[in-house]
């Protein structure tokens, strides 16, 4: 009700402003974006698949508003971004996380980290942020986090005394980290969109992930009655003899994150990279076969073609609107508004904030950024702060309830048959510092910005 409340307030704002002269006199077309907010609503309300609706509602469009054949253009709007070679770093890290869960990797990761941080208040609420975290450095997406490291911690709290709703909680902040954390797909789609670096992007989310992960940790060590005393002291000995179980995870996170900081590859060749390393890994592990081989392409193909048909409805939808000049009209719209750019763009951030309680965030992303992005950079926004403040944004969507694709995952792999309420109430604080996070990148944009400028051209 937040979301629908917000959006509509907007609407009116802005639809106010264009009538009463004061958005830098720019014509609305009311009807044309009633309509078209109209049937998006509807499309969705009916649970009709994003990629259809978009592609569906992008063909409504120029028929009901263009007087131009347009039709005559979409082989080439559709041929675009599905030849795009950065675009091939999609798969290749969805196949290398896929290969990666199923050699057993990301368990070993967790008992690792367990050893470290069992000493601190809520040991094992910090080892789920943490070993999310180092996960997301090679996976690439907040499900495929969410989901292995869920799966994985799970067990470790049985008979332990966490409060169930700190433990779904972290979980959820953890695995919202798999698009933050480089090499976030979220990245990649974005840069496609808007002709920007993924290495300047992926250099850009190094800050704010530190950021996001300590006040994650924060919130943990302020809540005190959610966990029982630390554990043990485990022998020095043991520590380090636990460390082995991270050495393939590093191995992995030099070659595909250590290739591209270093300039050494692209991010393609890199994802590349990877999935030849995660195979041997997998090999030395002996949870290497063919039938292994089989499942982790055939999900990967699967989440790919979803992936695939939700970017091509984007771009004929984005074409259509792009040739009835909205982009243009609302950058003219927002830059004419008699407010300074800071407090435009919280409106932005609060309209992703509600869009997200209510739609899947890589949907939410793909179909916004054509039309919000024009209007960001006439503020005067950097491109690659905006795109990690947006991917941010995306994260905050994956964890919201009541829609939070994270939480109904996380839930799905309960055993203890409770409520999602839990996770709903559990995850609330994180949502609330992940805010105050994207508050501090306003204030302090080089957070984002200081490692690719220290890095150069």
């Amino acid at each position: 009700m937040i979301a629908v409340v917000f959006i509509l307030v907007m609407l009116v704002v802005f639809l106010g402003l264009s009538l009463t002269g004061t958005g830098g006199g720019v014509d609305v077309p009311i009807s044309a974006v009633l309509l078209l907010l109209g049937v998006f609503g509807g499309f969705f309300a009916a649970g009709i698949y994003v990629g259809a609706a978009l592609g569906v509602l992008g063909l409504l469009a120029g028929f009901a508003f263009s007087d131009r054949p347009f039709w005559t253009f979409l082989g080439q709007t559709a041929w675009s971004p599905s030849s795009s070679f950065v675009l091939v770093a999609v798969p290749l890290f969805l196949l290398m996380g896929e290969i990666l869960l199923r050699a057993g990797l990301s368990e070993r990761l967790y008992r690792a980290l367990n050893l470290w941080l069992n000493r601190m208040p809520g040991g094992l609420l910090h080892t789920n942020i943490v070993a999310s975290g180092v996960f997301s450095a090679i996976s690439g997406s907040s499900v495929a986090t969410a989901a292995t490291m869920g799966s994985v911690a799970m067990p470790f709290f049985q008979g332990r005394g966490y409060d169930p709703k700190m433990v779904m909680g972290s979980l959820a902040a953890g695995g919202a980290l798999g698009n933050l954390i480089p090499p976030g797909i979220t990245f990649i789609i974005y840069a496609l969109i808007t002709e920007t670096s993924v290495g300047a992007l992926y250099l850009a989310a190094v800050g704010p992930s530190i950021l996001v992960m300590g006040l994650f940790i924060a919130v943990i060590l302020l809540k005190k009655n959610a966990a029982p005393p630390p554990g043990p002291v485990i022998p020095l000995g043991e520590k380090i003899r636990g460390l082995v179980g991270l050495i393939p995870t590093i191995l992995l996170i030099l070659i595909v994150l250590g290739t591209i900081y270093a300039g050494l590859a692209t991010p393609t060749e890199s994802a590349a990279l990877g999935v030849v390393a995660a195979i041997g890994i997998a090999v030395v592990e002996r949870r290497f076969s063919f039938r292994m081989l089989h499942a982790s392409a055939e999900a990967t193909a699967r989440n790919t073609a979803m992936i695939g048909l939700i970017l091509l409805g984007a771009y004929v939808l984005n074409y259509v609107i792009t040739m009835l000049g909205v982009p243009q009209m609302m950058a003219g719209l927002v830059s004419g508004l008699p407010l300074p750019p800071w407090a435009i763009m919280a409106l932005i951030i609060g309209f992703y904030l509600a869009l997200g309680t209510f739609m899947e965030g890589f949907s939410m992303i793909i179909t916004t950024i054509p039309v919000i992005f024009p209007v960001v950079t006439a503020l005067g926004y950097d491109p690659i702060w905006f795109g990690v403040v947006v991917t941010m944004l995306v994260e905050i969507a994956l964890i919201s309830p009541p829609d939070g694709t994270v939480l109904y995952v996380l839930q799905g792999l309960r055993k203890d048959g409770g409520a999602i309420g839990d996770v709903f109430a559990g995850v609330l604080p994180f949502v609330a510092v992940y805010i105050l996070a994207i508050v501090l990148m306003m204030i302090m944009p080089d957070i984002a910005l200081w490692l690719p400028r220290a890095a150069g051209p």
